[in-house]
């Protein structure tokens, strides 16, 4: 006797569907209500990967954000540098005729924020997005060189 069966509770995959094997929940035996219903903070929020990149000219941010529209994104500068991220991925309208299946896709309010060193050129950040990328560029300061001057020494 097996013990895989008893352990996935007795289900059984399709082996047409890739994603049939993916059935097991580990709170299936759970009786609170409580720990089944997430709270809203919780399952409302996205998780957005950005990447932070510094060339000699600029500080680069680039966000995975698909299909989301330039008006569900937010790209402010707070006054002790920070830069914050956020936006919001609405959930898909339910119609009463459809039938789903597997929900995968992620949805509800995202915000990432970064402190942004002092060579930055706050009055200079510009955003741009281009298929499912939000792009943040941060130029920076030219560093001045001191300037050097010999001294002559006497002897």
């Amino acid at each position: 006797m097996s013990l895989i069966p008893s352990f996935f509770g007795n289900r059984r995959s399709n082996v047409f569907d890739p994603f049939s094997l993916d059935v097991w929940d580990p709170f299936r035996d759970f009786t609170s209500s409580s720990l089944m219903t997430p709270s809203p903070e919780i399952s409302s929020f996205v998780d957005t990967r950005i990447d932070w990149r510094e060339t000699p000219e600029a500080h680069v941010f680039k966000a995975d954000v698909p299909g989301l529209k330039i008006e569900e994104v937010k790209v402010e500068v707070e006054d002790d540098r920070v830069l914050q991220i956020s936006g919001e991925r609405n959930v898909e309208k339910e119609d009463k005729n459809d039938t789903w299946h597997r929900v995968e896709r992620s949805s509800g309010k995202f915000m990432r924020r970064f402190r942004l060193p002092e060579n930055a050129k706050m009055d200079q950040i510009k955003a741009a997005m281009e298929n499912g990328v939000l792009t943040v560029t941060v130029p920076k300061m030219e560093v001045k060189k001191p300037d050097v001057k010999a001294i002559d020494i006497s002897g």
